[in-house]
């Protein structure tokens, strides 16, 4: 198959990345199944032929950053990839049922494995690294920044639509004497985060976020917008502005895109979020007119490259123990996850954004924390 080779080597060379070069980010085919593959189905099936081991790269995450900046996925667009736009146009992918199916493939994989993974704080979201030199610094300094933004005082009644281990939930409750309401329907984390919060004026709902009642001081969400999905925006913002108090605030976390999509790669919706979507600034400005204030909009993404490198240091570490019940497969799916994410970040094809929302302002404006 020398045409596809011939057709790979120019495309690639487009990105200065050579096929067998010596430099760290080239790539080394082991089979030319490889070219058939990615020509046949573009990201998913140059994710897929990684994973069958048909080819490696000394730096995976610095290969893929150079794809993204020569902007090489635009080159490759097999018809085959035209059907998920269609078939996320066409239907809800995100409602109630099919929500269910990320927290069962990826957040229920194992606590056991989650930990190892991500360090003592249990985050498997962006970690603040200003003025931080560890994992667990970082993360401590992310759920200190959220608390502060939303200006929390002891007795306030905060809710958290998607809640992840429960951490942020026990922060708030500990350290600023919140009491805290929070859903979440993946059953493993569930478990995970009552355990955690036990003895605290915590509540953990096993409940999709459309299921939230009641009216609060404040309310936050860390890591869900992701999983939302473009057709449920709105109700998501009106659930929020129903939920609370007039002058409340309402922090939203969450990764987002440079450009509106209706759907994810084809390669992360098949093995690592199924039904997953990024947000764009004009999606989520749309959603939230009309009922809110735009206090402030802060994007740190580019943390997200060092937070990702610092789970996969941790996922390589701590391998060993996992590699007999996960299998080789499952190895090399995972650090084309971490490192092809971190590059997207490095990139900045996507963004880290924090954005705080208040119902009706805040008198005398709010202060931004940084």
């Amino acid at each position: 198959m020398p045409d596809l080779k011939e057709k790979a080597e120019e495309i690639l060379a487009l990105a200065d990345i050579k096929i067998n070069g010596s430099r760290p980010w080239d790539i080394k085919v082991n089979s030319d199944e490889f070219y058939n593959m990615v020509f046949a189905h573009g990201s998913l099936g140059f994710g897929e032929s990684y994973m069958d081991g048909l080819w490696d790269c000394k730096k995976l995450d610095e290969l893929i950053n150079k794809i993204f900046l020569a902007k090489l996925n635009k080159k490759v667009v097999p018809f085959s990839l035209i059907f998920p736009g269609l078939k996320a146009k066409l239907l809800n992918m995100q409602t109630k049922s099919k929500s269910k199916i990320v927290a069962e493939q990826h957040y229920d994989l194992g606590n056991d494995f989650y930990s190892a993974m991500l360090g003592n704080s249990m985050q498997y979201t962006c970690a603040y690294w200003k003025n931080a030199k560890t994992l667990d610094q970082a993360q401590f300094n992310k759920l200190d920044l959220v608390c502060k933004k939303l200006n929390l005082k002891k007795g306030d009644k905060v809710l958290e639509l998607g809640c992840g281990w429960g951490y942020l939930a026990k922060f708030m409750a500990e350290n600023y004497g919140c009491e805290v309401t929070a859903y979440n329907i993946s059953e493993e984390q569930v478990k995970f985060a009552k355990g955690l919060c036990k003895g605290l004026k915590v509540n953990i709902v096993k409940a999709d976020y459309r299921e939230a009642e009641g009216v609060f001081d404040k309310v936050v969400s860390i890591g869900l917008c992701e999983h939302i999905g473009y057709k449920n925006y709105r109700v998501f913002m009106e659930l929020a502005d129903r939920c609370l108090k007039p002058h409340g605030l309402f922090l939203l976390h969450t990764i987002g895109g440079s450009r509106s999509v209706t759907h994810t790669d084809p390669w992360i919706e098949k093995y690592i979020f199924p039904n997953s979507m990024l947000p764009s600034v004009k999606q989520l400005s749309s959603a939230m007119e009309d009922l809110f204030v735009m206090e402030d909009w802060h994007n740190f993404g580019a943390y997200y490259d060092r937070t990702l490198l610092a789970w996969n240091d941790n996922f390589e570490k701590n391998w060993p123990k996992f590699k007999d019940q996960y299998g080789e497969k499952f190895y090399r799916m995972w650090k084309f996850y971490l490192l092809s994410c971190a590059a997207s970040f490095r990139c900045r094809k996507n963004q880290l954004w924090q954005i705080v929302l208040s119902k009706d302002g805040i008198s005398n404006g709010y202060t931004s924390v940084r």
